[in-house]
């Protein structure tokens, strides 16, 4: 039986819908492999997901080699020590998780990407500057992610090189990108499964192995690498904050914002805490740098077995980067070039041309990986800490979630206009305030030096980006959404 369902069309003037009185076109349903939607917001009738499908896909997505990597920083790079590690590990990510649940909340209420909703705080042309921002960072993890699982498959299978395991990895996720949102879904799901077994596995076996109980009191503590390592931790949620409405989104808005919430809070928080854990573990016996080769040797007999299934795991779950980067390169894309028309054609084309760009980037840095990605997430940090806050604020204390969407698809902006400069200058004023203060190796603020090179730069960003930003829509309309923007949400709901 054919059932008539509601098509949205992008016209010249934006998103035309008949909810509203504007242009109404039916036609069958009809089942495909490849998603449709792309950026358009996600109707009534296709939002099938649920919240125990919410927390697989983000239980799942942190059990990487590059999740091992990441705790490793703790105690390779920062030198804390193993209880000293652990805790900025939990404490970073519990902190962190709060921020980028609550951008998942928003899902369900808007049903658009994440990124393209920045047009209402930012404006059409205005959100361009943190899409872009995005889509580096989308790129950065994607490429970060194939070096180490072309690492874990090379230790496998010695006699495949690392460049070849890094294109079988991007093969692969490129193809799952494709097919869209369900396969990304299902596939991290099913892998989450199977992943979290492995990871227990190995969690037996180290805490079992001599040379990790006898390194286990090395290191030490230090104010400025435990908070060093916490700053990690919650970039790492707050690396997720920019796409977890891609998958939340589909949602149906009568779950609510707090399934969606706790979903993907418990999801993300927990696997990354474990599996940065075991990373801690493995990175006091690592003297080389490379954690997959450590983790292999301290795992024995099983250490294939493990490493395989995090390659594996790695190529699956880096389609989420890739398919919430392309979400990004459509969304600047209709926004500079206009009349290029948003369709399945088009996000293929991105999709293969952002995953051989991103293969690129591996196959070229993967030597000096771990320093330059402890600099690359620290940098992440600094640059979405303005934009989450002024979004954060946006959404729950300035507009309660009262959203017109038809305009965020309109060329003149609509209510929110080509430019929000005030939200522009906001931004900017969030990354300056942050300069004297960072630590990386390639730039130390000069106040960080006073305060023992602990980084709070980015604390100082999220209050002063998230405050500024209130107190001047206080100052400029209140903080009460208008009847008129109630009632288009209440169009949409």
């Amino acid at each position: 039986m054919e059932k008539s369902v509601d098509l949205w069309r992008l016209s010249p003037h934006g998103l035309r819908h008949s909810s509203i009185g504007k242009q109404l076109t039916t036609m069958p349903a009809k089942a495909t492999l490849i998603e449709q939607h792309h950026i358009a917001p996600i109707p009534p009738e296709a939002r099938t997901g649920n919240s125990r499908g919410i927390f697989a896909i983000w239980f799942g997505i942190n059990m990487l080699p590059l999740t091992v990597v990441t705790g490793a920083v703790a105690t390779s790079v920062f030198d804390l020590s193993v209880l000293w590690g652990v805790l900025a590990i939990v404490a970073g990510n519990l902190v962190g998780g709060v921020f980028m649940a609550l951008h998942a909340a928003q899902g369900p209420q808007l049903g658009v990407p994440q990124m393209l909703q920045a047009r209402a705080q930012f404006g059409y042309q205005g959100a361009t500057l943190v899409v872009l921002i995005a889509m580096v960072m989308f790129l950065g993890f994607f490429a970060s992610n194939l070096v180490v699982a072309g690492q874990s498959i090379h230790q496998v299978v010695p006699a495949l090189g690392v460049n070849s395991a890094i294109m079988i990895c991007a093969g692969i996720a490129v193809v799952v990108a494709v097919v869209g949102y369900r396969w990304v879904r299902n596939s991290m799901s099913i892998m989450a499964y199977l992943v979290g077994a492995t990871v227990l596995l190995a969690f037996v076996v180290v805490l079992a192995n001599y040379e990790v109980i006898a390194a286990a009191d090395h290191g030490r503590f230090s104010l400025a690498g435990f908070f060093g390592m916490f700053a990690v931790g919650a970039v790492w949620q707050l690396a997720y904050a920019p796409y977890v409405s891609d998958y939340s989104r589909y949602l149906p808005a009568a779950t609510g914002a707090k399934p969606a919430f706790w979903a993907t809070y418990a999801g993300c928080v927990a696997s990354s805490v474990v599996v940065m854990t075991l990373g801690a573990l493995v990175g006091i016996t690592a003297t080389d740098g490379d954690i997959m080769a450590a983790l292999n040797r301290i795992l024995g007999a099983v250490g294939p077995v493990v490493l395989l299934a995090f390659g594996l795991s790695s190529a699956v779950m880096n389609a989420a980067n890739i398919y919430s980067g392309v979400m990004s390169a459509l969304t600047a894309v209709q926004t500079l070039v206009p009349r290029w028309r948003i369709g399945t054609g088009l996000r293929i084309g991105m999709t293969v041309l952002y995953g051989l760009v991103a293969l690129s980037i591996a196959v070229a840095g993967q030597d000096s990986f771990l320093l330059y990605f402890k600099d690359f997430i620290l940098f992440l940090l600094y640059v979405l800490v303005p934009w989450s806050a002024i979004n954060l604020v946006d959404y729950y204390l300035v507009r309660h979630g009262s959203y017109a969407i038809d305009d965020l698809f309109r060329r003149d902006g609509g209510r929110y206009g080509r430019w929000n400069v005030a939200a522009c200058v906001v931004y900017v004023i969030g990354v300056l305030v942050q300069l004297p203060f960072m630590v990386t190796s390639f730039y130390t603020g000069p106040l960080a030096e006073p305060l023992a090179f602990v980084d709070i730069a980015w604390v100082l960003g999220l209050v002063v980006s998230g405050g500024v930003y209130y107190l001047w829509c206080l100052k400029k309309n209140g903080v009460r959404p208008t009847a008129e923007q109630t009632q288009a949400v209440a169009t949409h709901a």
